[in-house]
């Protein structure tokens, strides 16, 4: 399928944005002013040093850890002013989350694994969730393990039902930390191929990566050193912040 072009709206900004742990009797500053906007339909990367704050960048921009200071919008949502039922709510719509360890529950047919956010958030006819769940299964290769326990599939059929699940309430942002860290390098590449495929389709993926060869496949690498962004990469261009 031809990538297409989408309008340059900013969907990810941030603004000065803080986060600071506690350890013993002071603290640690793990993201030091951040300031970065991620527009609609991009692809990109994050990668830096072990503590550098590749995580804790992506738990921000989802909502599953607060920031100390700073603003950050999501698709125009405030998500650093809202309360945790709020943030909850808006995360099973508006984002698909993706994991190193693919986080499937093992009692559940991998079907029963995709439904299941659409359940909880209440989208889609409830007549009509196995049907989508199907589609997707569809979409990400795996039709045909349907019916099967996790523990019945490869690393990469795992982690395409994750990214299924992901995409269950079709959330215009798919964020994965380490996505393909568990997966060989073929399997890995074939998960990149297929986030570029959604790319192309509008979605906006923001992965953290460790590995140089596949950031080079999104269209946008950004660099943490030290809870800074050192440079931005676009097309091959640095530019130094």
């Amino acid at each position: 399928m031809a990538a297409q072009s989408f309008p340059d709206v900013q969907l990810i900004q941030l603004q000065d944005v803080v986060k600071k742990y506690p350890v013993g009797g002071g603290e640690v500053e793990v993201l030091k002013g951040i300031n970065l906007e991620i527009g609609r339909g991009e692809f990109v990367s994050v990668m830096g040093p072990s503590g550098s704050g590749k995580s804790t960048l992506i738990n921000m921009i989802t909502g599953i850890d607060r920031l100390s200071t700073g603003e950050i919008r999501v698709d125009g949502n405030p998500i650093h002013q809202f309360s945790e039922d709020q943030l909850a709510r808006w995360r099973g719509r508006s984002i698909g989350v993706i994991f190193q360890f693919f986080q499937l529950i093992p009692t559940l047919t991998i079907l029963e694994y995709v439904i299941l956010p659409m359940d909880f958030c209440g989208v889609n006819p409830a007549g009509g969730r196995a049907d989508r769940a199907r589609h997707l299964l569809e979409r990400v290769g795996i039709p045909e393990q349907a019916g099967k326990l996790p523990n019945e599939l490869s690393g990469g059929q795992q982690q395409r039902a994750a990214i299924a699940r992901a995409l269950a309430n079709d959330p215009p942002l798919l964020v994965g930390d380490e996505p393909t860290g568990n997966l060989d390098r073929h399997t890995a590449g074939e998960m990149f191929a297929l986030f570029e495929s959604l790319r192309s389709e509008g979605k906006t993926i923001l992965i953290v990566t460790h590995d140089p060869e596949l950031s080079q496949r999104t269209r946008r690498v950004i660099r943490l050193v030290d809870g800074c962004i050192a440079d931005d990469r676009a097309n091959g261009k640095a530019h130094l912040q």
